[in-house]
């Protein structure tokens, strides 16, 4: 079963279940999906197509939330936080900060970088390859500490 077709039972099941939060959080990704396949005028979209559409509105969900949340308005803020988590069910596990560590050091062996000015030769590697595992900013993050040592 693909991505697409889970997301169609799950908001039948929010449906018939009434809930409406879970509801809206799927149905704005049945609308990026349905926008994507207009797009190239095939009607199917591929998984990996489908999980880094559901990463972007991840992306765009966590950036509201800071923005909720340094304006103090806890309750925007649950919302998008309990959006967040349902998108959440579609990626593949995140990977945490030390398991990206191990990646960047290998990285770093492999590509010869010994400074700060070879981050964007580092980064096109992590980023290829940890795609879909780990958010770009951690990444980012862990190469900077790693090549500035």
């Amino acid at each position: 079963m693909n991505l697409t077709e889970q997301i169609n039972i799950d908001i039948k099941n929010a449906m018939l279940a009434k809930d409406a939060a879970k509801l809206a959080a799927l149905r704005a990704v049945k609308a990026e999906l349905l926008l994507e396949a207009s797009k190239g005028g095939n009607a199917e979209i591929t998984d990996e197509v489908g999980q880094k559409l559901v990463m972007k509105l991840v992306k765009q969900r966590k950036d509201a939330l800071e923005i909720y949340l340094t304006q103090k308005r806890q309750d925007l803020a649950d919302v998008e936080q309990f959006q967040i988590d349902v998108l959440n069910t579609y990626l593949p596990k995140q990977m945490d900060e030390a398991e990206i560590r191990v990646v960047v050091k290998e990285i770093i062996a492999q590509t010869g970088a010994s400074s700060p000015s070879d981050m964007g030769k580092v980064m096109g590697v992590a980023t290829a390859k940890l795609a879909g595992k780990a958010d770009g900013k951690i990444i980012s993050a862990i190469v900077k500490e790693e090549l500035a040592k």
